[in-house]
Parts: structure tokens; sequence; C-alpha cells
């Protein structure tokens, strides 16, 4: 396994990020003291999020923070890792993904962390999102000891009354491998991954799965130089519902660190192929927005993309504006990073 605290693991293959350490964690779900909150200062021009990083002990926590960093608190303070936050549309409540001995489990908090409570602790639950209502989530789903590139289903749960079920009920969809979904703003629609085509490509249909289609056509379908397939995963809605961003290239599954093989040039190639890109949920107009990975959208409608630095020893987070690209210095060096949220 790679030293912890000095990679950085975009979520590209969700089978290499387990076995690389990035989502194969340990969490418990103790709370951080939130004894200096009133004693914060919000700067009004800036936008708050929560970001899963490092703590001083290398243990992935969920901090709260401004935009330039500013404001901090954290809001877990376990011995175990606490992964994938995903704020509310109406603010009021973050949900997140820890583990426990038999999987990885389902939390949901306050934005300020002092209430948790646990949704679901059975098999293992990925990349929650919420639905529209600021009620219902869904997630992926795999069994414990199944691949979760392979044998993954999607889900949704009313995080009120705990009930939860498959969130595709079409017979046709119900035979694949689904996994990363994410619903439409307007609750009419899921974006999600699935490899139904051969590769792992992003998927557009109705709540139940009817009408399923892919929405963003690859460029390239295979890399010639790298010898491997180009992939689409992590699907990101733009809060009008205009846009999906997304992650395309070749998966790290193929990097040296999984092959066993060592070749530090193909692996500079297969880095060099991560790319966000964008397109229109009508499937038009698709365009690169840059190098990186694991892409969110900031409340006024700009995309983010995150990829490793190796001058910081981490991840470099960067927001598109009007002026151009800019840098969100909401991980410090050094440190492990397992995505961020923003405050809608």
């Amino acid at each position: 396994m790679p030293e912890r605290g000095r990679q950085f693991y975009p979520p590209v293959c969700l089978k290499a990020a387990i076995v690389a350490g990035f989502v194969c964690f340990q969490c418990n779900s103790r709370l951080a003291a939130q004894d200096a909150i009133a004693g914060l200062e919000l700067k009004p021009d800036l936008r708050e999020l929560i970001v899963s990083h490092a703590d001083s002990s290398n243990t992935l926590q969920l901090y709260s923070m401004q935009e330039d960093s500013t404001a901090k608190r954290q809001l877990t303070d376990g011995s175990l890792d606490c992964i994938h936050p995903a704020w509310s549309p109406d603010g009021e409540k973050v949900v997140y993904v820890q583990q426990h001995e038999k999987g990885m489990g389902l939390w949901l908090t306050d934005p300020q962390g002092q209430e948790s409570r646990l949704l679901t602790e059975a098999g293992n639950n990925l990349l929650p999102s919420w639905a529209p209502d600021s009620k219902h989530i869904v997630w992926m789903f795999t069994e414990g000891g199944e691949d979760p590139t392979r044998n993954s289903q999607l889900r949704i749960m009313n995080t009120e009354t705990l009930e939860s079920r498959r969130l595709f009920s079409d017979p046709e969809q119900m035979a694949f491998s689904n996994s990363m979904p994410v619903v439409s703003p307007n609750g009419s629609k899921v974006a999600f991954v699935s490899n139904r085509s051969g590769g792992f490509r992003i998927w557009v249909s109705n709540l139940d799965g009817s009408q399923a289609k892919p929405i963003s056509p690859v460029v390239t379908a295979y890399s010639e130089a790298i010898n491997a397939p180009i992939e689409q995963k992590v699907p990101a809605w733009s809060p009008d519902g205009k846009w999906i961003a997304h992650w395309e290239g070749v998966e790290m599954v193929h990097l040296s660190r999984f092959t066993g093989e060592q070749n530090p040039q193909r692996d500079e190639l297969i880095s060099e192929s991560w790319h966000v890109w964008v397109v229109g949920s009508d499937g038009r107009n698709k365009r690169r927005a840059g190098r990186g990975d694991d892409p969110t959208w900031s409340p006024d409608g700009f995309v983010t993309r995150s990829f490793p630095d190796p001058s910081k020893g981490g991840p470099k987070v960067m927001l598109e504006t009007e002026q151009g690209w800019k840098e969100l210095d909401i991980v410090p060096p050094n440190t492990r990073y397992a995505r961020f949220t923003w405050k809608p």
C-alpha cells in the first residue's frame, strides 16, 4: 500500500481506489466539540464548503470553511477516516461515508457537526448525493466483498423514515451494474456511470431507469499510446440542470502500482489523460474544462476540478470563474483529500 499522507488518489477507478486505500477506510462517528463556533467570523463575500482532508495524525476528517480556507472548524474527530460529504440543497444537512467493521456506512449530520446519526451500514455504501427535496439521497451500493465497478446498484433512501429501495425499477436497467448516481436539480432525471455498452460511460435516464442513454460521446474510445480504453466517471449536474461535468481518461488501474510492471513513461501518459469535461444535458456542446478529476459545481454555476500537484504534495483544486481559473486553497500541503461539497 502506498505511503499515506503523500498521495492523492482521484476517484477514477473505484476498484483501484480501494486497493490504494482511498475508499477502503476505517472511520468512526465521534464528532468534534464545537466550542469555537460562536467566535468564527464569516466573510460575507465568500462561500462556505465542507472538505474531507487528513488531520495531523493523517486521519481523514470533515472540515467546514470558507472558500479561502478561513473560518475553519473541524466537524469530526475520530481515529478513522470520514469521506465523501454532500450538503443538502436546503443547507440543513450533510451526508457522508464512514467505515465500520463490515463495510462502508452512510451517516447524516448537521453543518456544525453537532448531531449525527447512522442511516445504513449494510454492505458498502459510497458517493451519496441529494435529491432536490433535501429529504432523499441516492448512492451506489455493493454487497461486502463484491467489486464495486462490476456489481454495483443504485439505491434511494428517505433520510427521515430510513426507508430505502433500489432506485431503478425498470427491469432492463436492473440487469446492469450502475454507479455514481446524481439526481438532476429538477428531480426528473439521474446521471450515473455504467459499463453496459462496454467501457464506463456517463448515462442519463428517468428516475426509474427507463429511457437510459449515454450523454457524452468520447472523443477517442481507445488510447493507442497507452494501450488502454478511455473511460468516463464522476458525473455532476450544474445547478441550473443545463450541464453535466464528468471525468474522462484512462483509469488508474492501469498504473504501475496496480499492474506491478514499472513503466514511468506510461504512468505519466495515463495521468495526462485525466480531464474534466462539460457536456450539455442534451448531449451537445461538449468541451474540455481542463486537467483533473472529481468535478463539482459552485452555487453560481462554475465547475471545479482537482489534480495531483507534486509541489504541494497533494491536490490542487481549481475553480472556473468569469476571469479564468483560480485555485481554491482548501487542502493543506502534503495532505490526503477525499472530496468537498459546497453550501447551496
